[in-house]
């Protein structure tokens, strides 16, 4: 059996959320689209480049601090907003905010967040990002709008890649809604983990605040997180609202799922100060392409005008190390914090993030680099020869 001391890197934390969550929750964070090969192309592609490490370099102290979007972080990876996250721990976001400021970085906020903006901003004082989802409910995304900028968050990223649901086909196979929903095939899962049942039923009661009291969906009337995407979510979102939007917002304005220099190039010209560069986990699009193989080319072309952030598949800091090589300002992620705040809440966020944050400090000093922008294309060779990454 693991234990949270034994958890030393991304698959420990995965075996030991197997191990507290019923199959349909723990599926619902492990799975993806389809056949999942984007899913696992997105970690897989850090596989294909290799470092180059120099040497008496005198690396003795490190910097591993970033300005992300106007937000100063002590490190150059932040937890990437992500929904329902007290289906997988009863703290929820509460214990995923207080581990990202522990460790000076940035928390993401779902608007199918299961804590509110309010609270998240009463109970720390980290750097927060509001993750916007574009409703048909134009009331709706008046109010998320309204209580993001009251709740003084940072950023707002508005997601570009859910204008329908994925083929979350694991999620089909093992029935998994939000709320939770028992079925013949899901009840003997339940049952098994009796820890997870206890603390669902006797907490606080489930619910998404931001959305409960202008949608029944997701919290009151069970439903998939694909079928919400595809009935709740406006499929007729264009660069029009996206540039209304920044402007209403007035502010630091992402885009979240950018996958192609076209776009990127239009986020710049409708005035966002980031790009995340994202496919959404593998969970929209299987056979997209994964980020970091896409990361050379976007950031070549606007690098210079947004901060790029490499958004999927770390699981590693040389991970982050090889993806700030190639010109991103700084990554982001939601398994690399899940599976440890399903296996331990707060205490393990806090050890994924520390886990992390000495892989990323170690690897620098191996580099022989003593502070981020040292990084560049000179420090990644692609394995047997294809090219130079420069």
């Amino acid at each position: 059996m693991v234990s949270l001391q034994n958890c030393h890197n991304f698959n420990d934390f995965r075996s030991l959320a197997k191990q507290r969550l019923p199959g349909p929750i723990f599926h619902y964070i492990d799975g993806a689209a389809d056949d999942e090969l984007t899913y696992r192309r997105n970690t897989e592609a850090y596989d294909d480049v290799d470092l180059i490490p120099n040497v008496l370099a005198g690396v003795q102290d490190v910097d591993m601090s970033v300005e992300v979007m106007g937000q100063q972080l002590d490190m150059p990876l932040y937890c990437a907003p992500t929904a329902l996250q007290r289906l997988f721990h009863h703290e929820g976001e509460r214990a995923v905010a207080r581990a990202a400021a522990k460790y000076g970085t940035m928390f993401g906020v779902s608007s199918l967040a299961t804590v509110t903006v309010e609270e998240i901003s009463r109970i720390t004082d980290t750097p927060k990002m509001f993750q916007f989802y574009f409703h048909k409910d134009r009331g709706l995304n008046d109010a998320l709008l309204e209580r993001a900028r009251a709740a003084n968050f940072g950023i707002l990223a508005l997601t570009v890649d859910t204008i329908t649901g994925g083929n979350r086909e694991r999620d089909l196979r093992t029935g998994f809604t939000s709320p939770p929903r028992l079925t013949p095939s899901s009840l003997l899962s339940f049952l098994t983990h009796p820890g997870w049942a206890w603390n669902f039923l006797t907490k606080e009661k489930f619910d998404m605040p931001h959305l409960s009291s202008h949608v029944e969906a997701g919290t009151n009337m069970a439903v998939s997180v694909g079928d919400y995407f595809s009935t709740m979510l406006d499929q007729s979102m264009n660069w029009k609202d996206a540039e209304k939007l920044c402007s209403q917002w007035n502010g630091h304005f992402a885009l979240k799922g950018v996958m192609s220099v076209e776009d990127a190039k239009r986020a710049v010209d409708i005035g966002c100060t980031g790009i995340m560069v994202s496919n959404h986990g593998g969970r929209q699009l299987d056979g997209s392409r994964a980020p970091f193989d896409q990361l050379a080319e976007i950031c070549d072309a606007v690098g210079d005008k947004v901060d790029v952030i490499c958004e999927g598949g770390i699981q590693r800091g040389t991970h982050v190390l090889k993806a700030l090589s190639m010109g991103a300002k700084a990554c982001s992620g939601g398994r690399l914090y899940l599976y440890a705040l399903s296996a331990a809440g707060q205490a393990g966020v806090e050890k994924a993030l520390r886990n992390l944050k000495n892989e990323i400090e170690r690897g620098m000093k191996l580099m022989g680099v003593t502070k981020l922008d040292q990084l560049n294309r000179e420090n990644l060779r692609y394995k047997n020869d294809k090219s130079n990454c420069a």
